[in-house]
């Protein structure tokens, strides 16, 4: 269950009487998805509320949250604002076709890679005429660190080249997108990164971080898992504080890590004197892997608003103990 006090049973039948709000800084096709779905016009009713948007609002004396909707993939922020979490209020996500999106961003950088576009690019350039070396991605490794939608979803786009993909969870179990899915281990711990970890690690062409950002998952990626890896390219997509900026960059100068496409942060957008700016053989890409549309907004509120009234816990419920 996403929160120890969450009843769907109870939520499902207050949704009639409940007044549904829209952030109002959202697209207007959200509110209309919305008012669509619910079968009323926003901010109507006399009940508890329910609130769709990137963060809780202000509730008058006396207001009760029922359902917050968060209008993004990664709740660390609004987990962080409302420490502890009110009990008997449930908290969804939107993911939307984010899975698809980020997948087919780290496949086409990770098909540049291999046909060398960085290579031409520079030489165009410069005039220059070479023919340069190219690889095809049959037979490569990619291990992605986590395995639920967006991490599949990375695994299936690189599967559909010929990439072998490994998941990392920490506890491993099949998961569509994967050809295997070994545990993680401690990292930074007494224990270190699991054996089966470091064997993918050492012989991965592509390392993706996938992660949400939880208490588990800040500074993961330090020493001990960047320590294992051998000449690999290395995204990370999920988010920014997984990652330790300082063990990145000595990665990079060690050549443990190859290159670097980071989509996400520590501190977003990075200040002039951030230390991300130099890193070698690295790419950011302004947190633009995977955008979410008015219309992942409004599919995910459906589905969850109709698995609600059901009586049942939307698949999209947050477990607000584990932060995702």
């Amino acid at each position: 269950m996403a929160t120890a006090g969450v009843d769907p049973h109870r939520i499902g039948q207050e949704l009639d009487g409940a007044v549904v709000t829209v952030d109002p800084d959202l697209p207007s096709a959200v509110r209309e998805g919305v008012e669509e779905i619910t079968g009323r016009p926003v901010g109507t009713g006399a009940g508890p509320r329910v609130h769709v948007g990137p963060a809780m609002p202000e509730l008058a004396v006396g207001d009760r949250m029922l359902w917050m909707h968060s209008t993004s993939a990664g709740v660390d922020a609004l987990l962080k604002a409302h420490t502890p979490w009110p009990r008997e209020t449930l908290l969804t996500r939107t993911v939307g076709r984010m899975g698809e999106r980020i997948g087919q961003y780290v496949l086409a950088w990770a098909l540049a890679e291999l046909q060398n576009i960085p290579g031409f690019l520079h030489q165009q350039a410069s005039r220059t005429w070479n023919r340069l070396p190219s690889e095809l991605a049959d037979g490569t490794l990619a291990v992605v660190f986590g395995t639920g939608s967006i991490g599949a979803g990375i695994g299936a786009a690189l599967q559909r080249c010929g990439v072998r993909t490994v998941g990392v969870a920490r506890t491993p179990r099949p998961t569509p997108g994967f050809d295997e899915v070994v545990a993680l281990g401690t990292p930074d711990g007494a224990g270190g990164p699991s054996g089966e970890l470091v064997s993918a690690l050492g012989a991965a062409r592509w390392v993706v971080d996938a992660l949400p950002l939880t208490p588990e998952t800040a500074g993961l990626f330090g020493p001990g898992l960047f320590g294992a890896m051998s000449g690999t390219t290395f995204f990370n997509v999920g988010r920014g504080a997984t990652v330790r900026t300082d063990a990145l960059a000595q990665a990079l100068e060690l050549g443990q890590v190859a290159r670097a496409v980071l989509d996400v942060l520590p501190e977003e957008p990075a200040p002039p004197g951030s230390p991300v700016w130099d890193l070698p053989r690295t790419t950011l890409t302004s947190h633009s892997a995977g955008p979410t549309t008015a219309t992942d907004i409004t599919a995910d509120f459906g589905t969850a608003w109709h698995t609600l009234r059901t009586g049942r816990l939307p698949t999209l419920a947050v477990r607000t103990t584990l932060g995702y």
